[in-house]
């Protein structure tokens, strides 16, 4: 692979216009076929095979009147009592008769005519009954049904319900993650040219990776969290691999080389852990499909795309810019061939921390895995649940709604249930409705149940139930499954308990049933892909205990943030709660891609220089010493754009964009960069032992590059 890598760094810099106007061509066609193909992104998570949604498929079905979206517009009167007056009774049935007329209304219940008013006569909820699900309100429909009672002086009116569910918008915070990932790129190159060519490389790329999944929206339906994660990693990843590929082409230049035999031997080295890295990450995210959750498979897929897009565009357009740069990619004081080879013998920050890692390595290995164990311990207490407008941004319309239903009705109206009664017959249904409604009624944790909705037919009824908890209440949860289990026992017709508060629940459940397997999955694929590129044993499993360790340290300190609430003002956080419930399984799945890559940068060129006759140790301090301000510099790089996405008012974007900024850092400075130096040193020869049997089984993959250097080796290299 290094080879034919070498010869594609070549041949693209060769033809670098041809290179460069292609890619221009793929992102403007692209963006044209995003501006008018471009469909509407998705809020809702369906499950397939849950209880839930097999209930709303049935409403669907059965009862289209009551499948559609609900709103709940809280009323709170000026005085309590004045809802019972003349004066307060016309207000609210305005209000009432105001959201019925909407445009995408089916209708607005009365609630005098279903007693929704508080003991203390002051507030009260009205019910809107949409025709289409959330993600099919239209802006214009959402922003008028926000405008519900604007004209109800000294009334606060606040419309809410999952209609208000919007697409997360990205801001300025992002840009200026990208601009610390600059000035990152500028201190560490030290060239203008060359960490400006480096960012519009990983510019072009992720606009033709975004345009790309915006393109195939109006055909496969995108979930509003999918593009922000794609843009995330493809933004990250695609810096950090041309990143790789250029310092490496500088490096061969100091060393004597010309540009073109420069590049070549760049995207024949780094590029060919650039292509493995990226494909890790790849495999790691569409690997995501294996625990069947449709929304999940289609964020995986699409991130994994503009991911594949950042290792097309690394080991071709960056080569070709590379051509038009010469020697301008070098600070102007490195340009001279003298200075580039003093250069090029001085040695750096990192060799001097390696010697430093390897000499005390026992200290460093107990203080490491103490110190990132002690912030895994919160972890145990980690709750799964989908977000509600109780964590909405404060201010915004959802979150107005359910704080003034908590304040007027107690946090169980906020997180209603339904529950479906079916039957082949009207008298079955009749018949079991009653049962149904006296089991539910003596269940712990219900406050009330609302008398029963009949399909046109009779054979379906929807029964409205009040828990006593908030949505995301761990009792809540209990009472999801009392209530099945109670009425389980009836037999004359089928019962569904569903409602969003059950879908989330049978979400974060399901998704808390596939974890283990999913992580399962990437352990063992992480230490058989190591195995392929290092051929050893010790490495990859060493790798992958540092990979869990960096999960566990991970999820230890979100939890403390996002749930706990230990300085959530600092991320703006002011509402802590149960963390959304796929992060866990999705950070899994990205930073074993990431981590992944720092370990082949880092491992790679040990054992590089192991095979060359160095001793381990020394083979240890020289793969930290070339590799460790790159790997400083893209971890930083990564850091500072997942970190653009903390500031978000979105608390599932902030979240996401926490933890892996936070992953990222632990797994770079504390795991790849101080404790497995540690461990290789300590290993000594141990650490490349690979059983020949499985030697001769196992395929060379050759990241080091070991065929290339025989290839050259065997005719004169050329212009050096």
């Amino acid at each position: 692979m290094a080879t034919l890598l070498y010869r594609l760094g070549r041949a693209s810099l060769r033809r670098r216009w041809l290179v460069a106007v292609g890619w221009l061509v793929v992102l403007v066609g692209l963006g044209v076929a995003a501006a008018t193909l471009h469909g509407p992104t998705a809020s809702n998570f369906t499950m397939p095979g849950t209880e839930s949604q097999r209930a709303i498929d049935l409403l669907a079905d059965r009862f289209p009147a009551a499948s559609g979206a609900t709103g709940t517009i809280a009323v709170k009167a000026p005085q309590p009592g004045q809802l019972m007056s003349p004066e307060g009774q016309a207000v609210v049935r305005q209000v009432t008769q105001e959201a019925a007329t909407l445009p995408g209304v089916v209708g607005a219940v009365d609630p005098y005519q279903v007693k929704a008013l508080s003991p203390d006569g002051r507030y009260a909820l009205i019910q809107v009954q949409f025709k289409g699900r959330a993600d099919d309100v239209t802006d214009a429909q959402r922003a008028a049904y926000e405008k519900v009672g604007a004209q109800a002086e000294g009334w606060q009116i606040a419309p809410g319900g999952e209609v208000l569910n919007s697409e997360p918008e990205v801001g300025s915070t992002e840009a200026l993650g990208v601009l610390v990932a600059a000035i990152v790129l500028v201190v560490t190159f030290g060239s203008l040219v060359a960490a400006g060519m480096t960012m519009l490389n990983a510019l072009i790329g992720v606009g033709v990776g975004m345009a790309g999944l915006f393109a195939l929206s109006g055909a496969v339906e995108l979930t509003s969290t999918a593009p922000i994660l794609a843009l995330m990693l493809g933004l990250a990843v695609g810096i950090d691999y041309s990143l790789f590929i250029t310092s490496r082409h500088r490096q061969n230049l100091l060393d004597g080389l010309s540009p073109e035999e420069a590049v070549g031997r760049a995207v024949g080295t780094a590029g060919s852990a650039v292509v493995f890295a990226g494909a890790t990450v790849v495999i790691a995210l569409a690997g995501l499909a294996v625990v069947d959750i449709p929304f999940l498979t289609v964020m995986g897929l699409a991130a994994a795309g503009t991911v594949t897009i950042a290792v097309l565009v690394a080991i071709t357009l960056a080569p070709a810019l590379l051509g038009f740069a010469g020697r301008r990619v070098l600070p102007r004081k490195l340009r001279n061939a003298a200075a580039a080879t003093a250069a090029a013998s001085r040695p750096g920050f990192g060799f001097r921390w390696a010697h430093w890692v390897t000499k005390l390595r026992i200290p460093v290995i107990l203080v490491g895995l103490l110190g990132l164990g002690l912030l895994a311990l919160p972890a145990q207490d980690m709750r799964l649940a989908l977000p509600d407008a109780g964590t909405a941004p404060e201010g915004t319309p959802a979150r107005a709604s359910n704080e003034l239903i908590r304040e007027g009705f107690g946090p169980g109206f906020t997180g209603r249930l339904a529950v479906v009664v079916t039957a082949d017959s009207p008298q079955a249904t009749q018949a079991a409705v009653p049962q149904v409604t006296a089991l539910i009624q003596k269940t712990d944790g219900v406050l009330a149940v609302a008398p029963p909705q009949l399909d046109p037919t009779g054979r379906t009824a929807l029964l409205g139930v009040i828990p006593k908890t908030g949505p995301t209440d761990e009792a809540t949860e209990t009472l999801v499954h009392d209530i099945r289990r109670q009425v389980a026992g009836i037999d004359t017709a089928d019962v569904l308990l569903t409602g969003v508060t059950a879908i989330g629940i049978d979400v974060s459940e399901k998704l808390s049933d596939a974890l283990p397997v999913y992580l399962l999955l990437v352990v063992g694929l992480s230490i058989l892909l190591l195995m392929l590129v290092f051929r050893s044993i010790l490495v990859p499993v060493k790798a992958a205990l540092g990979f869990l360790l960096t999960v566990a340290a991970t999820f230890g300190i979100t939890v403390a943030v996002f749930q706990q609430g230990h300085l959530a003002d600092l991320v703006g956080l002011d509402t802590p709660g149960p963390l959304i419930s796929f992060l866990p399984i999705l950070l899994i799945g990205i930073l074993f891609g990431l981590a992944m890559d720092y370990e082949v940068f880092l491992v790679s060129r040990m054992r590089e220089d192991f095979v060359h006759g160095d001793t381990a140790r020394q083979a240890t301090i020289n793969g930290m010493g070339h590799g460790a301000r790159v790997v400083t510099a893209a971890a930083l790089i990564m850091i500072s754009v997942f970190s653009g996405f903390i500031f978000l008012d979105d608390p599932v974007i902030k979240s996401m964009g926490f933890a892996l900024a936070i992953g990222v850092a632990i797994d770079a400075f504390v795991v790849r960069m101080t404790i497995v130096p540690a461990v290789m040193s300590l290993l000594d020869n141990a650490a490349w032992w690979l059983p020949r049997r499985l030697g001769r089984i196992l395929p060379n993959v050759d990241v080091e590059g070991e065929g290339l250097r025989a290839h050259l080796a065997d005719k004169e290299p050329a212009n050096v």
